[in-house]
């Protein structure tokens, strides 16, 4: 009593003494409340445990599953670079079908054995709205039609009726998301791995990889089992195998383990290979609609080599929705290859971890084998600097932690050689350059690809391309980022792509109206470390120096290119009005010179010759009416022609043949199998079949 006593005074405000057995029993340890102690205070004091899949399931923003319909646009892009990848692997040209089903609330309970339920109490819904609130409403909707009606009589514009907006969240909406492409497939035995094991995958290591964090599809299976509860089913084969691996799996949260449900080969009668994947998921379509469709389509300017067909399902036929991002070139950039660390790049405990992993007994052969631009006579080098507890013989795994903290101090101030961008995998000037005439047919477009560069100990490279016009595209500055050859559409105002395009790039110097024209800047950008800003790592920061120089300098190079062709286009365009003009006059001199010659001829003959031979000549074929008005016009006509094609002659000499527009010319693909030599320049490829 005297504890309750003692929390209700505190709850009240009031504070009362202990009695004297309290007092006495807090005193020599044997109260109550202190031998054993508040279950609460017992819970605090536990050590507790998360697993990888707990963490993202609580963090899902993280991971880009920040609401319904992000978390579908997230699912579907997910899906197509993991595809795209498989594809990629096996030098296979990626052919990929996503399809995005809307399933309605009635059909998904049923789906998953539940009843439908007539409401009971209404007011019980989020939704529900009250008779006062309905009499508002219906007063708002009269007030606003009456406006409507008063502009409409006096010609103003009139305003579409707001839409009705929901107190609450709303009904859900759940979508079936499947995606299949031809990659390499997976093996029978590990699928439940791959998808049911957060952190596990094939793609760690040093390499250029379009994964933010290697998540992929269990991102999707994750949100899946939040919103759904339903699994995922993977259907998969490997060329050559005469059967397709079929899985059926969730995840166990808690342990980060798969549950499978499932698990089974079953007949490839068509020999096909590659990856099925098929997941349900809340979502929200309506608003992230126009992010999906950007995002196929900047994934069709990225990589042209690929196929796309996109479907949206609904019961709606207005919704329905089929788009195919049809393939324009079987040129494949090539596969990155895995890398080694280079030695500026290292933390200690990167290193304590490659002590672990190497093969290499000694520190000579550990640091000429797990690190790039380390010779044999610089590994001599950098051990004799070390100092006298240190020598070839070392062996790694006998480095105390004070030789290792000499090691990285070592490797942070020695001099060493620029890694090369052998590792990376652009997208190729050609690509990208094919990819923009694809999808937005431009005006004028000018592509430029940097030299491999270096920030931080890892190289990365600049791909550039600006378009002039086109189709769906706006007036200003119409920024495209990429990141490892995948495309970024959030949070785009603070990324180093926007902010060079918008605030160091004088478009007025190289003929480019930047508020008029419409423009299409493409950067993309691959390294085998992108430094992503932000929880979401949707765009690249403008704080690294070595980045916003190489965007600027090739932003600038197509500038540089796109001015010459605008002041051409100029030159020709002056040229062809100033032909019009001349083209002009003509009737109107060629009137004026017959009315001026035919009142000399009809005047009386002079007592002595006024005028030369030649002369006398034409003023006699003008009273013959043998030269006449058109007689005029075609011999002013030909003279203009004449000037207007020897000026463009010695334009032509002046500035070069070379330099003298040509006209673009693509092939298209060819099918079957050839014997045939490629013979590559940054911006065309010519194919040379025998």
């Amino acid at each position: 009593m005297d504890d309750a006593g003692d929390g209700g005074a505190s709850a009240g405000g009031s504070k009362k003494k202990p009695s004297a057995a309290a007092a006495k029993g807090k005193a020599t340890g044997k109260g109550k409340a202190t031998s054993k102690g508040s279950p609460k205070a017992k819970e605090s004091s536990l050590l507790k445990q998360k697993s990888p899949a707990e963490f993202f399931a609580e963090n899902k923003n993280i991971a880009g599953f920040d609401n319904p319909g992000k978390s579908l646009y997230t699912t579907m892009r997910e899906l197509v670079e993991n595809a795209l990848d498989s594809a990629e692997s096996i030098s296979e040209l990626p052919d990929i079908e996503i399809t995005i089903e809307e399933i309605t609330r009635s059909k998904f309970n049923t789906m998953i054995g539940l009843v439908d339920r007539e409401r009971v109490d209404a007011a019980l819904y989020d939704d529900f709205e009250s008779a006062k609130a309905r009499e508002k409403r219906l007063a708002k909707e009269a007030r606003f039609q009456e406006t409507q009606a008063k502009n409409a009589a006096l010609g103003k514009k009139v305003k579409d009726a707001p839409a009705a907006r929901g107190k609450g969240r709303g009904e859900a909406s759940f979508f079936r998301v499947t995606c299949k492409d031809n990659g390499r497939g997976m093996s029978h035995e590990d699928i439940p791995s791959m998808f049911g094991r957060v952190l596990s995958g094939t793609k760690y290591g040093l390499r250029q990889t379009r994964g933010k964090f290697g998540l992929g599809a269990k991102m999707a299976l994750i949100w899946s089992k939040m919103s759904t509860g339903l699994p995922i089913d993977i259907k998969s084969s490997m060329k050559g195998q005469n059967y397709i691996s079929f899985c059926r799996l969730d995840i166990d949260i808690h342990k980060n383990v798969p549950h499978i449900h499932l698990h089974e080969k079953r007949e490839n009668n068509d020999h096909w290979h590659g990856a099925e994947i098929q997941v349900i998921i809340e979502g929200n379509w309506t608003t992230h609609r126009s992010r999906i469709l950007h995002y196929m389509r900047q994934m069709a300017v990225i990589t042209p080599y690929a196929q796309f067909l996109f479907r949206f399902l609904s019961d709606t036929a207005e919704k329905k929705l089929k788009i195919k991002f049809a393939r324009r070139t079987d040129v494949m950039p090539p596969v990155p290859l895995l890398t080694k660390h280079h030695p500026s790049a290292v933390d200690l405990l990167l290193i304590k971890r490659l002590i672990t992993d190497t093969t290499k007994p000694s520190l000579l052969q550990f640091l000429q084998h797990e690190f790039v631009n380390i010779s044999k006579a610089h590994a001599d080098r950098l051990i004799g600097e070390m100092g006298p507890d240190f020598s070839a013989k070392t062996t790694v795994n006998s480095l105390t932690s004070q030789q290792l903290v000499r090691i990285h101090q070592l490797f942070r101030q020695a001099k060493f050689d620029d890694p090369s961008g052998d590792c990376l995998s652009p997208a190729g000037e050609y690509n990208l350059r094919l990819g923009i005439i694809k999808e937005l047919h431009p005006d004028l477009v000018a592509t430029h690809a940097s030299s491999p560069q270096v920030f931080e100990g890892h190289p990365f490279i600049v791909e550039a391309g600006i378009s002039i016009g086109g189709k769906d595209v706006k007036q200003g500055l119409n920024i495209f980022r990429f990141a490892n050859r995948i495309p970024l559409l959030f949070e785009q105002g603070a990324d180093v792509i926007t902010r060079t395009a918008q605030k160091r790039i004088n478009w007025g110097l190289y003929k480019i109206n930047q508020q008029q024209d419409k423009i299409g800047v493409f950067v993309s950008i691959v390294s085998t470390k992108i430094p992503f800003k932000g929880t979401g790592k949707e765009y690249i920061g403008d704080d690294i120096t070595e980045i916003a120089d190489a965007v600027k300098s090739a932003l600038k190079q197509c500038c540089l290119q796109l001015k010459s062709k605008i002041v051409k286009k100029l030159q020709a365009r002056e040229q062809q009005d100033r032909k019009r003009n001349l083209n002009k006059y003509i009737p109107d001199v060629a009137r004026t010179i017959m009315e001026t010659l035919g009142e000399i001829a009809d005047e009386s003959p002079p007592k002595r010759p006024r005028y030369d031979k030649e002369d006398e000549e034409l003023l006699e074929k003008i009273n013959s009416e043998e030269v006449t008005e058109m007689t005029f016009r075609d011999c002013l006509a030909q003279h203009v022609e004449q000037v207007d094609y020897e000026m463009a002659l010695e334009y032509a000499m002046q500035t070069g043949v070379s330099d003298e527009p040509r006209e673009a010319i693509y092939l298209n693909s060819l099918e079957g199998s050839y014997k045939f030599m490629d013979l590559k320049s940054p911006t065309f490829l010519f194919r040379f079949i025998p």
